[in-house]
């Protein structure tokens, strides 16, 4: 599955020690949702965040990772703009001390909240497309 990838697994060294098996697709953009700061880096709703796709059959390696089943990130799965779709991980701002106010909209758990809006919302964009 292809992972757009936007904090310290865009380093081919960094995703070595994580994964056995990789490869970068190429560079993407993910509209709809931008970068902040925090702990570790993680997303918020609007504007974009320019990243890389990778390609790995691996997720179980990288939700741990991510952090997933200590409820850091959650991974979601995106549109891509030219089919398909590509997971993404976004991290819970109140578990990152985000450096700004994050709020996703909705109701419900975090990762529900998420899911929605990146699936009404937001598209990985890879380079090639426009």
């Amino acid at each position: 599955m292809d992972v757009f990838v936007y904090g310290t697994l865009t380093e081919p060294d960094r995703v070595a020690t994580v994964l056995d098996s990789f490869v970068f697709v190429g560079a993407a953009v993910l509209e709809g949702c931008h970068p902040v700061a925090g702990r570790y880096p993680t997303l918020a709703p609007g504007g974009e965040t320019a990243g890389r796709l990778l390609r790995t059959d691996e997720l179980a390696a990288l939700d741990d990772y991510e952090g997933v089943d200590e409820g850091l990130y959650v991974r979601v799965t995106v549109p891509r703009t030219d089919g398909g779709r590509a997971a993404v991980y976004v991290g819970d701002p109140d578990a990152l001390d985000v450096t700004e106010a994050v709020t996703w909209p909705g109701t419900g758990p975090f990762a529900e909240r998420v899911a929605e809006y990146v699936d009404a919302n937001a598209r990985v964009r890879p380079e090639h497309s426009s």
